[in-house]
């Protein structure tokens, strides 16, 4: 049977049709490398992940340029697992803190806590704990080196949504109530979105911050056996321990296009997807761009492979809301029975935890030492007030000015990320000789190292707040002619606080952190040492004297405690009750 004509072209109309509407454009082409990109690099780190312990002796770390692509790949992907951990860990916890009076009691103080033990307190007692769990094979070193990152990362990113979720907008909360939100519809549609933007900008301090660390976090030693994971981080370390110069500007140059290359196809992205997030009534002039971002959304290919994630998702039963909830307890003595009750629980861990260290360091340490090492946080402490203070003047202004325009914030968030990055170590040769050719006091030329990585927290806290800054306060600033001081005393230091609180927190416990390298500098056969607990604790690391290092981290932590209590908590009330956006 013979065709009719319209039904001889249908085909060549379908053909044409099907090019119009599922050809690839180049969109598609691009999204569809970089996803087979991150597929075989992935791969890559989780096969190297299953090689016995023996092959890192095999092919141990060398200095050839030609090895340092695969390095970095392997150190990227070890600090993209960690900050993964680290938003889980952010979502959980930062969230009970702040919606639970009891688990704030327990949680907050643990953070406070968890951001002053150094890298190397956590690597002396998990380094151990990893490789046990899997016997002779990288693995185990490999989870010690990403919980280290980890611990890099995660309480800055903590505190910032703990701080969004305390700090949100009152018609927003009364909003939800009215509404009758579930928890995980009030989670997911209103206390997220208002805490993504200042989370984005944490996010990549932590991610930069993790680079001030990752020579200790690759370069991993036990006992007196030390595992080098091949990485940017034991490179830096061999490099520096040999004198080479030329080594550590190879590794700080890989470094930094390391850094612009994420920034171009992941925070810069992110940055411009969350700018729909800002808490504002009229929408802002002037909004950050990404052309990775223009160009994901025009592509069919993301859209069609996420589909079906989306499906399932939708399909999942809708999670209880109240049904789940205890019913109020009406009899107000009994509330504040079972709330004294928990004191004296987390009191009482607590003693529990501070004898076990004073059993611990007491067999081998008499008051003295203890004294010695109180004196010396003493020092430490001085330079952290000092070097906060000094950062801030410097900082606070300088974000503000970025945070309002966007156009700035685009060209200062890849060198921001660098400098943040920057490991101090890799200034000791310059440091170490300036101060014994100018014949200096390392008590005071050996701290700026301290706030090197640390002071960026302050930086990007603040143009985090300002960037969130409503843009109809702005107008109506504008119109009213609010201008000079009295637009800093009612405009721009009221909108910011919140999140140089913050920023300021995170950069003192850094600052502790950071201490331990930053008081003990070493170039070839030259030792510069500053008084201070820092020092303390790295030459008690040096000479495996495991009680000492309890010890100083003991008095760092008291230390921290003490100045987050009498300083920083106070201020993160008054922000909550007072400066919170209406």
């Amino acid at each position: 049977m013979d065709l009719l004509p319209a039904e001889r072209t249908s085909p060549s109309l379908l053909i044409r049709y099907a090019r119009l509407r599922f050809a690839p454009n180049r969109a598609d082409v691009v999204a569809a490398l970089l996803l087979a990109g991150a597929a075989v690099l992935v791969a890559h780190g989780a096969e190297q992940m299953g090689e016995p312990l023996s092959a890192l002796r095999i092919a141990p770390v060398t200095l050839d340029p030609a090895r340092l692509p695969q390095y970095a790949i392997l150190t990227t992907l070890r600090m993209f697992a960690a900050l993964a951990a680290s938003l889980v860990f952010t979502f959980v916890v930062a969230t009970l803190a702040a919606k639970s009076k009891k688990a704030e009691l327990v949680i907050v103080p643990a953070l406070d806590i968890l951001q002053s033990v150094p890298v190397l307190g956590f690597l002396t007692f998990t380094v151990t704990f990893f490789m046990g769990l899997f016997p002779g094979k990288e693995l185990g070193v490999e989870c010690a080196a990403i919980f280290a990152i980890f611990t890099a990362q995660a309480w800055n990113m903590a505190f910032s949504f703990y701080q969004s979720l305390r700090t949100l907008p009152g018609d927003l909360d009364e909003a939800a109530r009215q509404f009758g939100l579930s928890p995980w519809r009030r989670f997911w549609r209103l206390e997220l979105p208002f805490a993504t933007p200042a989370l984005v900008w944490n996010t990549m301090m932590s991610m930069s911050g993790a680079w001030f660390f990752v020579v200790a976090s690759e370069a991993i030693t036990v006992g007196k056996t030390t595992v080098a994971l091949p990485g940017i981080g034991s490179w830096l370390a061999m490099a520096i321990d040999k004198g080479d110069v030329k080594a550590v500007a190879w590794a700080v140059l890989t470094m930094g296009v390391v850094i612009v290359i994420y920034d171009q196809l992941i925070f810069r992205p992110i940055v411009a997807w969350a700018d729909k997030f800002r808490f504002e009534q009229t929408a802002s002039q002037d909004q950050p761009k990404s052309w990775f971002y223009d160009l994901l959304r025009r592509t069919r290919l993301l859209p069609r492979l996420f589909r079906p994630i989306g499906k399932a998702l939708s399909s999942l039963p809708p999670l209880p809301g109240k049904t789940l909830a205890l019913p109020p307890i009406r009899d107000q003595r009994v509330v504040r029975g079972l709330d004294g009750l928990w004191v004296v629980v987390v009191l009482a861990l607590a003693a529990w935890g501070g004898w076990s260290v004073y059993r611990y360091v007491s067999v081998s340490l008499t008051l003295h030492d203890a004294l010695a090492a109180f004196g010396l946080g003493a020092l430490t402490l001085v330079r952290v007030v000092v070097l906060i203070a000094i950062a801030s003047v410097i900082w606070v202004p300088i974000g503000v000015w970025i945070g309002l325009r966007p156009v700035w914030a685009q060209r200062v968030q890849p060198v921001a990320q660098f400098l943040a990055a920057f490991p101090a170590n890799v200034l000791f040769p310059v440091v170490v000789v300036a101060i014994v050719a100018l014949h200096g006091d390392p008590n005071i030329w050996l701290s700026p190292l301290m706030i090197l990585g640390t002071q960026w927290y302050i930086l990007f806290n603040v143009i985090a707040g300002a960037s969130a800054l409503p843009n109809d306060l702005k107008e109506v600033a504008s119109i009213f002619k609010v201008r000079s001081w009295q637009w800093w005393r009612d405009v721009a230091l009221p909108g910011i606080f919140p999140y140089y609180v913050t920023g300021a927190l995170t950069a003192s416990g850094g600052s502790w952190n950071a201490s331990i390298v930053a008081e003990v500098a070493t170039w070839q056969h030259t030792k510069l040492e500053a008084a201070g607990l820092g020092a303390f604790i790295a030459n008690a690391t040096a000479d495996g004297n495991y009680p000492r290092v309890a010890l100083g981290i003991a008095v760092m932590s008291v230390y921290v405690i003490a100045l987050n209590r009498t300083l920083w908590r106070p201020l993160y009330g008054y922000a909550e009750r007072r400066l919170r956006l209406n």
